[in-house]
Order: structure tokens, then C-alpha cells, then sequence
């Protein structure tokens, strides 16, 4: 018969343990890297939705990307636009003096500080504003018409979950300057309203139940009594 070593079959079973967990760890990371994959195709078709319109003007994405914002957004301030692109200045300047030249965006002074530069698509500009989300707003209605409502929250808390979370905040006050804050937003905004009135009652109550256990350990005076 042959001897069975103890301590060969522990260190077997540990091998396999590990060897499980790794396949495991593996099918995780071939999950999100499929996602990952998903999300490229899908921006890449999404984005080169309106390139065919862009070449026909001489334009790229980048002049894309400043004609929605300040279409979706007018009176935008440069600063802020810089902020929402995160470009440099002089990248931001380039495409700004193009498509100010070409009639498609106009600059205003603003009224309480007039050197202020704030934007705003011209005619000519929200017309290419349009023309540019047309086929894009059809994907995305393609693909939305096929999910259902709480399936479409889900998406919509994936995508705003991907978004730097240092940057959640500016885009929540972006976005709410339409009133199309995500659902996940508002919900946290809900709890967090929720959660400080709750806070606010405890501590009223906590400092009633301090007043009155003060008033308890008082000896109460009586008429005429000496409080010296």
C-alpha cells in the first residue's frame, strides 16, 4: 500500500484553491475587458456619426464637441468650456476662431462683467448642431427602445459611474442647468436632503433632552427662599 503524505495532499488542495480563484480572477477581468471593448466600438461608431458632415466643412471632432456644448448650453463662458473639454487654451483657440469666422458661434460680453466672453450658436450654428445629433440620437433611441425603464437607469448609473468621480459634481450642475440631471444624481441628492433633515431633528431632540436633564438636577426654588 502506498503511503499517503498529509502534507502533500494539503499543499495539493491549496494549489488547487489558488488555481480555481485565478480562473475566477481571470473570468473577471475578460468581463469588464469585454466592456471595455464594447464601450471603444460603440464611441467610435457614436463619434464618427457626424464625421461625414464635419469633412464636408473642413471641421474635425473637436469643433464638434464646442458647437453641442455651447448649442446645449448657451451663454457659456470660455472658462467654463475649457473645463467641460479639457483642452488647452491655445487647442480651444484655434477651433473658437474658426467656427466664430465662419458665422457658426457668436461671442457676447456679459452683463454683469463685460470682459467676460460668453457663447452662443448662430443660426447658422444650431442648424449644424442638428444636423450633427440627428444620427445620433437615432442610435441611441435604437438601442434604448430595446431596454426597459429600470434597464435604462442602469445604463444611465454605469455611464455616470465611469465619469472621474472629482468630476461628478460639475457635471451634475452642468446637466442641471437643463433639468436633465441623471437619475442616479438626484436620488443622492434626495437621500443627502433626507439624510441632513434627519440629522437636524436628532440634534434637536438631543439638545431638548440635555435642557430638560439640566432642568431634572435643579432644586427648585420656593417663594421667598434666598438664591444667594
Amino acid at each position: 500500500m502506498t503511503d499517503i503524505n498529509p502534507n502533500t495532499a494539503i499543499e495539493d488542495d491549496t494549489d488547487q484553491q489558488d488555481s480555481a480563484a485565478a480562473n475566477s480572477l481571470s473570468r473577471d477581468h475578460e468581463r469588464i475587458l469585454t466592456l471595455m471593448e464594447l464601450f471603444y466600438f460603440a464611441y467610435r461608431d457614436f463619434t464618427g456619426d457626424g464625421d461625414e458632415v464635419l469633412d464636408k466643412i473642413g471641421f474635425g471632432r473637436a469643433h464638434h464637441r464646442v458647437i453641442h456644448f455651447v448649442n446645449h448650453y448657451p451663454g457659456l463662458r470660455v472658462a467654463e468650456l475649457l473645463g467641460i473639454l479639457k483642452i488647452t487654451k491655445q487647442s480651444l483657440a484655434r477651433v473658437l476662431k474658426q467656427l466664430v469666422d465662419q458665422g457658426f458661434i457668436e461671442q457676447k460680453p456679459g452683463e454683469q462683467d463685460r470682459r467676460e466672453r460668453l457663447l452662443f450658436t448662430t443660426g447658422k450654428g444650431r442648424d449644424l448642431a442638428k444636423k450633427l445629433a440627428a444620427p445620433q440620437i437615432d442610435r441611441f433611441e435604437t438601442a434604448i427602445d430595446e431596454l426597459t425603464k429600470k434597464q435604462q437607469q442602469t445604463v444611465e448609473t454605469f455611464l455616470f459611474s465611469l465619469i472621474q468621480q472629482s468630476n461628478h459634481q460639475e457635471v451634475s450642475n452642468l446637466m442641471a442647468q437643463n433639468n436633465h440631471q441623471p437619475d442616479v444624481v438626484v436620488k443622492k441628492i434626495a437621500n443627502g436632503k433626507a439624510k441632513a433633515a434627519k440629522s437636524c431633528a436628532e440634534q434637536k431632540a438631543h439638545t431638548i433632552s440635555k435642557y430638560r436633564k439640566k432642568l431634572r438636577k435643579q432644586k427648585p426654588i420656593l417663594p421667598g427662599q434666598n438664591t444667594k
